[in-house]
């Protein structure tokens, strides 16, 4: 691949969040900070639905994979911006930014399609409560986190095939602390009329596709709690999904605030800065989401911390 002055492409350069040097020591310590906190707090979730035979279940099997994707999401950017934070150094590699952008577009399209699936999991289990467990079976579950996987995998592909094919320019620096798909685009001197059809078209597919399957599980959902008899019935069947609702709509949220801050004021460092909010406090917030409000996460962290 060669950029517009026909040498070799050898790195990027990410500019981060803020160029002042007086706040490096502060989001070092922060963002390490924060890290730190989604990896442990992702993990504990994991340990304690695998070593509670009570939460081996469809809903926890799926909040183990959510927890997962949100430690790999995390660790798509944050360990890098930290290293060039503490190395004094903006550069990533050629190959290391095309790496970086497959798996983040990997993982935060996985976090969608798991907390749809999560949807339709509620779904199934107030709608249809007496053939859950035929519906949810373990062989249905497990398809249903293989098939997002596969579709993820191959979509963040063909992007990362499809920036490959382009050309840049001598001015290769991205404002952002990590490598994103948009920011990238900008660089290139060759057209990338094609790029942005595929990239607009993916995220009307595979982004407003997931969220519609949601809104639409959450519908039925409604209709169907509006039909309970009794306030405590309603109020627990409410319940269950309480804490994925509260997940949803920190993640999309978190997502149409950045684009629509980013959109207003056309601010590639404001972006840089509102990216925040999706790519780390949303994955360290859910772990406290569902253990604060789920009485079963909680027996079992107990349990395992021998409380």
């Amino acid at each position: 691949m060669e950029p517009g002055n026909g040498t070799q492409i050898s790195e990027f350069l990410l500019l981060g969040i803020s160029q002042a040097l007086e706040l490096q020591s502060l989001m070092f310590g922060l963002f390490l900070s924060m890290y730190l906190i989604t990896v442990f707090g992702n993990l504990v979730i994991i340990l304690a639905v695998s070593s509670d035979s009570h939460l081996h279940t469809p809903m926890y099997f799926f909040l183990c994979n959510l927890s997962l994707v949100d430690i790999c999401f995390t660790s798509t950017t944050i360990p890098k911006m930290l290293w060039n934070i503490q190395t004094q150094s903006k550069a990533i590699t050629y190959e290391g930014c095309l790496t970086q952008m497959y798996f983040y577009i990997l993982f935060a399209l996985l976090d969608s399609f798991i907390l749809t699936v999560m949807a339709y999991d509620r779904f199934v289990a107030i709608r249809h409560p007496l053939h859950y467990m035929v519906i949810m079976n373990p062989r249905f579950c497990g398809l249903l986190v293989l098939v997002s996987w596969v579709m993820c995998s191959l979509h963040s592909l063909l992007e990362s095939l499809m920036v490959l094919r382009l050309s840049f320019c001598s001015d290769l620096e991205i404002p952002h602390f990590f490598c994103e798909l948009n920011q990238v685009l900008q660089l290139a001197c060759s057209d990338t009329f094609l790029n942005n059809i595929v990239m607009y078209f993916s995220a009307g597919l595979l982004g407003v596709g997931p969220l519609a399957g949601i809104l639409y599980s959450y519908s039925k959902i409604l209709s169907s709690i509006r039909g309970i008899p009794s306030a405590q019935g309603k109020y627990k069947a409410f319940s269950t999904c309480a804490s994925h609702l509260s997940v949803v709509s920190l993640f999309y949220s978190t997502i149409l605030g950045v684009y629509l801050s980013s959109a207003a004021s056309q601010n590639a460092q404001s972006s840089a800065t509102a990216s925040v909010m999706y790519t780390v406090v949303t994955p360290m917030l859910n772990p406290f989401i569902y253990s604060l409000r789920n009485k079963d996460i909680k027996k079992a962290l107990q349990r395992l911390l021998g409380w």
